[in-house]
C-alpha cells in the first residue's frame, strides 16, 4: 500500500510538472481551480442522480446495489476531485461519468461478490454442492463422547 501510495504521488508531481513546464504557474493553477469547480459541480449533480435513484428503488421494494454503488462511487470520485492533483482530477471526473461510472460499478460488484462468497465459505467451512442441494458432513458435536466410568490407577 506504501508503495502506491508513493507512486501516486510521484505521478501527482510529474503531471503538475508538466502542466507547469506547459501553461506556467498561474495556468496551472487555474487548471487546478476550475478542475474542481467542475467536478464540485458534477459530484453534487451525479450524487443528486443517484440519491433519487436509490429512493426509487427502495420505495419499488427491488433490491439497490446499482444504487448504493453509484452513490460510494461518486462520493469518492468527489474526494479525488477535492484532492489538489491532476491525476486525482482525471480520476475523480472518471468516476463522476455514467459511462465510465458503469464500468468501475460492474468491476467493484464483482469483486465484492467474490469476497462475500470467500468470508461465507470461510465462516461456514467447505460444503459439497450435489444437484444443487448443499449436502453437509456429519453433524458436528459440541460436546465430546463421554463414556462412565471408575478410574483405576495401579
Amino acid at each position: 500500500m506504501a508503495v502506491a501510495f508513493l507512486l501516486y504521488v510521484i505521478a501527482e508531481i510529474a503531471a503538475i510538472w508538466a502542466v507547469g513546464s506547459a501553461v506556467g504557474v498561474l495556468g496551472t493553477l487555474g487548471l487546478l481551480l476550475a478542475g474542481a469547480f467542475l467536478g464540485s459541480w458534477l459530484a453534487r449533480r451525479e450524487g443528486g442522480k443517484a440519491m433519487r435513484a436509490f429512493l426509487a428503488a427502495a420505495r419499488s421494494g427491488r433490491p439497490a446495489e446499482k444504487e448504493l454503488t453509484d452513490g460510494m462511487l461518486v462520493g469518492l470520485g468527489g474526494v479525488l476531485i477535492l484532492v489538489p492533483g491532476f491525476v486525482s482530477d482525471v480520476l475523480g471526473l472518471l468516476l463522476m461519468l455514467p459511462p465510465s461510472r458503469a464500468v468501475a460499478r460492474r468491476w467493484w460488484l464483482r469483486r465484492m461478490e467474490k469476497r462475500a462468497v470467500q468470508f461465507a465459505n470461510r465462516r461456514r467451512g467447505p460444503v459439497m454442492v450435489v444437484d444443487s442441494e448443499v449436502v453437509s458432513e456429519e453433524p458436528r458435536r459440541e460436546h465430546p463422547t463421554v463414556i462412565e466410568g471408575k478410574v483405576i490407577e495401579g
